[in-house]
C-alpha cells in the first residue's frame, strides 16, 4: 500500500479538519499537549507525522482556537447529524462518530472515508479530536486504497445482498449525499479484510488511544461548551515541543 500524504489545507485533509471542527485553522504540528503516545512500527517523517510498513500515516495536532464542532459531545445525534452534513457536502461518508474519552478528557471519535482525487478509490481517516473551551488537541490516523480497489465492497454486497448492504445514515434521514453508508464499512467485517486501509485505520486507533496522555494543563482548561455557547477561556501557556514525548517501552 502506498502512503497517502496528506498536507493541512488541501484536498481530503482540509475536509477531515472541518468534519473535525478544526475549519480554517493551520495546525501546530508536534506541539501538542500530548505527553505520553505509543509509536511502537512507526516512523518519523516530519514533526508530529509517522509512517508504518503498511502505510498508515500517523500525525497529532493542536489548535489554539475554540473548536468548530457542530454539537456538544453530550449532544452525540445532533453531533453527528451535523458531522455527516459538513462530510457528505465535501463528497465523502461519515462511518462513525462516537463519543468517548481519552486520558479521561471528554472526546468524539470519528471516522470518515474520502474519494482520492488523483485517481479511483477512497482514503480513510480515523480520529479522536479532544475539545476543550478554547481549544482542541487531534490524534489522527489515515490510509489509502493501493492499486486494488472496491474488493472489500464487493465481496461483502455479494454475500447480503444489494437491499441490505445500503443502508440509512444513523445520524441523517436517509442518505446524505456524498459516498453512501453501508455495512461493508462495519468492524464485524475487518477481521476477513485485515490489510484494508479501514481495517488498518481502526486497529491502529484502537491500539493507540489506551496510551496518549495528556499535559494536566490541557486537562484541567474548562469543556467545550459547543457552537454558539460563551466560552471561558483562562491563560494557557503557548504549547512547548516539550510537551511530547516518545513512550519509553515504544
Amino acid at each position: 500500500m502506498h502512503v497517502y500524504a496528506i498536507h493541512a489545507g488541501a484536498g481530503p485533509a482540509a475536509i477531515f479538519a472541518r468534519a473535525a471542527g478544526l475549519r480554517n485553522l493551520d495546525p501546530v504540528i508536534a506541539m501538542t499537549p500530548i505527553t505520553s503516545l505509543d509509536l511502537t512500527g512507526f516512523t518519523e517523517r516530519e514533526p508530529g507525522v509517522w509512517t508504518d510498513e503498511a502505510g498508515l500515516v500517523l500525525s497529532v495536532h493542536f489548535f489554539p482556537l475554540i473548536p468548530d464542532l457542530p454539537a456538544p459531545l453530550h449532544e452525540p445525534q445532533r453531533l453527528g447529524a451535523g458531522l455527516t452534513q459538513l462530510v457528505a457536502g465535501a463528497g465523502g461518508g461519515l462511518i462513525e462518530a462516537v463519543p468517548g474519552s481519552v486520558d479521561g478528557v471528554p472526546a468524539v471519535r470519528q471516522l470518515v472515508k474520502m474519494p482520492l482525487g488523483s485517481r479511483p478509490g477512497q482514503a480513510f481517516l480515523g480520529s479522536w479530536t479532544v475539545p476543550r473551551a478554547g481549544s482542541s488537541t487531534v490524534v489522527k490516523v489515515q490510509a489509502a486504497e493501493g492499486a486494488t480497489t472496491g474488493m472489500r465492497e464487493a465481496v461483502i454486497m455479494a454475500q447480503v445482498g444489494p437491499a441490505e448492504y445500503f443502508r440509512p445514515h444513523p445520524y441523517a434521514d436517509g442518505q446524505p449525499g456524498g459516498l453512501p453508508y453501508h455495512v461493508g464499512d462495519h468492524e464485524q467485517w475487518d477481521p476477513r479484510f485485515p490489510d484494508h486501509p479501514l481495517t488498518l485505520v481502526r486497529a491502529a486507533l484502537h491500539r493507540i488511544t489506551p496510551t496518549i496522555t495528556f499535559d494536566d494543563r490541557f486537562k484541567a482548561l474548562p469543556p467545550f461548551g459547543g457552537p454558539g455557547t460563551p466560552q471561558s477561556l483562562p491563560h494557557l501557556p503557548p504549547p512547548r515541543r516539550g510537551w511530547f514525548r516518545r513512550r519509553k517501552d515504544a
